[in-house]
């Protein structure tokens, strides 16, 4: 019967299928949906740390009757300067990895802030599964060495990071000690025990070891903030995202240009405006999207029925355009989504941004550090220019929609700049095209990388359709069936009685529960 131990009532979907089954457990056992996305989130920092994990940012949208949005972005230290950066670094461009790329961890605040307001069970019970993945360790699947492979090679400078993890291959069981100390401390002491003390003094000791800046000050003063979640219309819903520094608003634009276009026929067309559409946005973003305490534009600007139909007026419907090509550091992320029998909804991404972070690994704690500081700018000039206790511009962009003003979908994906161009895709499958999450998910999809402006696009595209995009001008490039750089997606749809949800097929996760 719905709500018994047996048949949970509610639905958790994540990008690994044993962080997955640790969120059914919790529902199963009667935590809500905050406590089943913790539960589950702490085992993807254990079993997927080329995605997310102990040292990364966390953001959130939950709702409960009203929509809650929680910005867990950690800050520049107060030290880091244009100028330091600079100097300690040699270089005119924002390092992409090492010392210099690591912003404060804003994920283990975030996750006991969600427990503080809505969880019912413990951090220690929650972290539980992901304690015993970490102590008595995992398999690694071929789907997996294939990832750690490539942090092997991107890491290879990083004696720390090659000891931890120079011996993960399929097939090969993973132990990670440090991370079940640090669990247990964390259960113990709380966002205190990773903030300040020991494990505090580690993360400065890592970080100064390559040069950087960060002191146990910059750590002591994390704090995530509660913000107003930025709404927009597409297709008659509501669409809610979370504002600057994400780049939230940069999928709302684009949905908003394309709302007063034709996009009724899956052609050549509604690809080739969509992805004009969101050429513009990733301009803007990056043109205007930074901390919102240095934003010389209001966020609600780039949405406005001016802007958009500036931009939307841009739009050559024969023809691409060809931006200047600009910098653009790409990461992994996590996105998983949770909803429960009362009606709890949460829409979280958690990131360790490029692969597993900055390649800067705390040994005695397992924790990698991010390497979110990569998206500031060394132009001093530039509305994202790194500076004192400074949020960088983030990806991150956990989301809802809702359907007469009630709560219909919950939804996201990972993939750097591409989450953006997912929201857009996934939702115009759904409310144009009619499709249910699953099939909106499975959907061939493209990415436009704004470093070079090209376009890649999965093979399932019909080849027609590609040739007539490259007659139009997109330099285009096509991937694979499935293709991992598409990102991975997740939703839940709240229907009259429950709930039906998708998984990402290029993920090894699973949408459970009902």
């Amino acid at each position: 019967m719905p709500g018994s131990p047996a048949f949970p009532a509610g639905v958790v979907a994540t990008p690994h299928y044993l962080a997955s089954s640790a969120g059914l457990a919790v529902l199963a056992d009667g935590g809500n949906a905050v406590d089943a996305i913790v539960a589950a989130n702490l085992v993807l920092g254990v079993v997927t740390p080329y995605y997310c994990g102990f040292g990364g940012d966390l953001l959130a949208l939950v709702h409960d009757g009203g929509f809650h949005a929680y910005r867990g972005v950690g800050r520049a230290p107060h030290a880091a300067t244009v100028d330091v950066v600079r100097d300690r670094s040699g270089s005119d461009q924002m390092p992409v990895l090492g010392a210099h790329s690591v912003t404060v961890p804003g994920a283990i605040d975030g996750w006991f802030t969600l427990l503080e307001r809505w969880g019912t069970r413990s951090f220690g019970d929650l972290a539980r599964t992901a304690r015993r993945h970490a102590a008595d360790g995992f398999t690694i699947t071929e789907a997996a060495a294939h990832r750690w492979l490539g942090c092997r090679r991107l890491y290879r400078s990083f004696p720390d990071w090659l000891a931890a993890y120079a011996d993960v291959a399929a097939g090969a069981h993973l132990r990670q000690p440090a991370l079940a100390e640090l669990l247990d401390r964390l259960a113990a002491d709380g966002p205190d025990g990773y903030y300040r003390g020991p494990v505090a003094d580690a993360i400065v000791d890592a970080i100064a070891a390559g040069g950087g800046v960060m002191t146990a000050d910059d750590l002591a003063l994390h704090r995530g903030e509660w913000v107003d979640p930025l709404r927009a219309e597409f297709r008659g819903h509501e669409i809610l995202e979370l504002p600057p520094p994400t780049q939230g608003v940069t999928a709302l634009e684009a949905l908003r240009i394309v709302d007063a276009l034709d996009l009724e026929r899956d052609d050549v067309d509604r690809h080739h405006l969509m992805i004009e559409a969101m050429k513009l946005a990733l301009v803007d973003r990056d043109d205007h999207v930074g901390d919102p305490d240095t934003m010389r534009i209001d966020p609600e600007v780039l949405c406005s029925d001016e802007w958009v139909a500036a931009r939307r007026a841009d739009i050559d419907p024969t023809r691409a355009r060809r931006p200047t090509p600009r910098p653009s550091p790409d990461g992994g992320t996590a996105y998983l989504c949770a909803a429960d029998a009362d009606g709890l909804l949460v829409s979280l991404i958690q990131s360790n941004f490029t692969a597993a972070g900055s390649g800067v690994h705390v040994p005695r704690w397992g924790i990698n550090l991010h390497n979110r500081g990569s998206s500031f700018r060394l132009d001093p000039q530039h509305v994202n220019a790194i500076g004192p206790a400074k949020l960088p511009m983030h990806t991150l962009i956990p989301a809802m929609a809702t359907r007469g003003g009630a709560p219909w979908l919950v939804f996201g994906a990972m993939g750097g700049h591409g989450q953006a161009q997912t929201h857009l895709q996934l939702l115009v499958r759904m409310l144009v095209d009619g499709d249910d999450p699953q099939r909106a998910i499975d959907a061939p999809r493209w990415a436009v990388d704004p470093g070079t402006w090209w376009i890649t696009a999965e093979s399932r595209f019909d080849q027609e359709m590609l040739r007539r995009l490259v007659d139009r001008g997109h330099v285009l490039r096509t991937g694979w069936a499935y293709d991992d750089a598409m990102g991975h997606a997740h939703a839940i749809e709240r229907l009259a009685a429950g709930y039906r949800a998708g998984t990402d097929p290029r993920a090894e996760g699973a949408a459970l529960g009902h």
